[in-house]
């Protein structure tokens, strides 16, 4: 789809009820995730980060999406793709902001072109003990990607067309902190596997493309 058509019809999302957890609970891993969230909750000790999903128009005007390939480091989230975002420092005055930065630090798009439309379903990921706020975003501007070299391995620029094509759900045999060899729901997209939360926060951006687009 080219970006313009994407840009008038996303706008619908502003208005729409997410789907919320009954959708990423479909590319969950974990079956004790709810449980678990639920226990961080009360314990009040999770560290809170926020993410964004941001969408942006290709120089051929198609619409993408961009995820990263953190690098390899002594860290639950090693060598695995995600969106651009990070835990909140006190100079944000809220997670919105720290999406926003992190953002800007690690693929080089500036916060002041980046319109937020909507903020998502809350997840929690019980590896690193975080609450983490996804955020859905676009900028009407082809960017200048500038990766940030100690976090970023590799940019993956998805299409629209590819990340919405239902041959892009898969399962694959997963070793994880918790269990080895196991079976997860994952996206087969630019020939990366993306599990776990960033999938579940994925299933959720694609709920709701699809009730707008």
């Amino acid at each position: 789809m080219d970006f313009s058509s994407f840009e008038e019809r996303i706008v619908k999302v502003k208005k729409m009820e997410l789907p919320g957890e009954a959708i990423q609970f479909k590319m969950a891993p974990v079956e004790r995730l709810k449980e678990l969230k639920e226990q961080a909750r009360l314990k009040q000790n999770a560290r809170k980060a926020g993410v964004m999903a941001l969408f942006y128009p290709s120089e051929t005007n198609e619409t993408h999406i961009i995820l990263i390939l953190r690098r390899t480091y002594k860290g639950v989230h090693s060598a695995q793709v995600g969106f651009p975002g990070g835990k909140i420092e006190p100079e944000d005055d809220s997670l919105m902001e720290a999406a926003l930065r992190e953002t800007e630090e690690e693929v080089g798009v500036s916060r002041n072109v980046v319109t937020v439309l909507k903020e998502l379903t809350e997840i929690y990921i019980p590896p690193s003990n975080f609450f983490v706020q996804p955020f859905l975003g676009l900028t009407n501007t082809t960017p200048t990607f500038i990766p940030q070299d100690d976090e970023v391995e590799a940019l993956i620029e998805v299409p629209l067309s590819l990340f919405m094509d239902d041959k892009t759900l898969v399962t694959k045999k997963i070793t994880t902190s918790y269990a080895t060899n196991i079976d997860v729901p994952a996206f087969l997209l630019n020939g990366h596997v993306v599990w776990g939360a960033t999938a579940m926060m994925l299933s959720e951006v694609r709920e709701l493309l699809k009730q707008a687009l």
